[in-house]
């Protein structure tokens, strides 16, 4: 089952901000996050707020459905234009995720991209994400895509090799993905990206190989690398404890990461977050780097999450409850938590951090300076932005980024 939500204070029924939530919103970019939590079939490794049609069956799903999802979206669009009142930002970033937003008519996606623009605006070159599982595309679909106001594709890859994706549960046959970026490239998409997963069970480093190469040559121009984490619950973590699959190895992905650095710098790619390397600036996944330097944007859907101002929220998980929520007038708000400063400046070393472009010095208290010393020295973080007065993560300190971390905020 997807995991559980954090604990936190009450969401208001109005899903109403405090005040300080909007201070200073005009120098922050606004972004929003659509969750589609439908999937034709769960993916062994999968711990996402999804729902398949036979988990939805008799719970209250009806109210939540694939047929009248869109309107839902749209309700809490609008809900969004309540809460942020007066607030004159037109949005700079929509991303739809999942589960497989392409379950949807193209035209439902459309439809809450439409309400999104209605009530805020899409600002000058915004830039409009959705996630694609590769069988649930066709040219004509992504024509409709594209012509919705879709300018970004993100294409859910994982492997290019057959045994790989069988035990990741990928339902899609090698060559599909790369067939998809041609078809999205012929839509008139100028950007485009494919998912990587690396360190399944039963991977080679060859494999590995063989699936980097396959990406970087269907012409995307952005490429995310994840390493497989095996999440208590799934079919996966199951299947390991009873001893079918191996357990997935630290030092294999560290092998693996290096491998796809190297193999994708040679393909043109340039690395500008831990896990995401892309052909040009203008490649860049503009809604993430919203997330990882800290901006505002609204989650919409079962589980999303949302974050204003320094106030971070969360939307109750089942689809059938957010539904009744939104029918009723009510705000589907499940919890929320008001960050402190401290919790604020954690966070910014935390994702900024993770950027090529790294975080700000002036953000680390003694001990965390003093460690950003010795991480120069041990060779984690880069000597020449440090001297400037950032903190930069070499090669070897993205292997090591999140007890680089841990020393610099401690």
């Amino acid at each position: 089952m997807p995991s559980v939500l954090p604990d936190g204070e009450p969401v208001p029924a109005d899903g109403v901000l405090p005040a300080h939530a909007l201070d200073g919103a005009d120098g922050r970019p606004l972004g929003f996050y659509l969750h589609v939590p439908y999937c034709a079939t769960r993916c062994g490794y999968c711990d996402f707020n999804t729902y398949t049609a036979t988990e939805l069956r008799g719970s209250g799903g009806a109210l939540a459905s694939r047929e009248n999802y869109a309107d839902v979206l749209v309700d809490e669009i609008r809900l969004a234009r309540k809460v942020l009142g007066d607030d004159p930002r037109q949005v700079e970033t929509v991303f739809v995720g999942g589960g497989t937003p392409t379950l949807l008519a193209a035209a439902d996606l459309g439809r809450a991209l439409a309400a999104i623009r209605e009530e805020f605006g899409l600002a000058p070159g915004a830039e409009v994400t959705t996630e694609a599982n590769p069988e649930s595309v066709d040219p004509r679909y992504l024509a409709e895509l594209r012509a919705g106001g879709f300018n970004r594709v993100s294409f859910g890859m994982q492997s290019a090799r057959q045994h790989v994706l069988k035990v990741l549960d990928r339902t899609h046959t090698p060559g599909r993905p790369e067939a998809c970026v041609a078809e999205a490239r012929a839509a008139g998409f100028d950007h485009v990206n494919l998912d990587l997963i690396y360190g399944t069970p039963g991977e080679s480093d060859d494999d590995w190989r063989a699936s980097l190469d396959a990406a970087s040559g269907a012409g995307p121009d952005h490429v995310s690398a994840y390493a497989l984490i095996v999440e208590e619950g799934t079919q996966l973590a199951r299947r390991i404890r009873r001893g079918e699959v191996p357990m997935t190895d630290d030092d294999v992905h560290a092998d693996r990461y290096l491998i796809a650095d190297e193999r994708l710098a040679a393909a043109g790619f340039d690395w500008y977050e831990v896990s995401n390397w892309a052909t040009t600036d203008a490649g860049r996944c503009r809604h993430n780097e919203l997330y990882w330097t800290g901006a505002d944007w609204w989650g919409a859907g079962p589980g999303a999450h949302s974050h204003v101002g320094g106030v971070r929220w969360w939307n109750v998980k089942h689809p059938g409850a957010y539904a009744q929520a939104l029918a009723e007038g009510r705000s589907p708000g499940a919890g929320r938590e008001i960050l402190t400063a401290e919790d604020r400046r954690v966070e910014r070393i935390l994702l900024e951090l993770r950027l090529s472009g790294g975080c700000p010095l002036s953000l680390l208290a003694a001990d965390g300076t003093a460690a950003a010393a010795r991480a120069v020295t041990d060779g984690l973080l880069e000597p020449a932005p440090y001297a400037d007065g950032r903190a930069v993560l070499t090669l070897r300190g993205r292997l090591l980024a999140d007890a680089v971390v841990r020393d610099l905020v401690d």
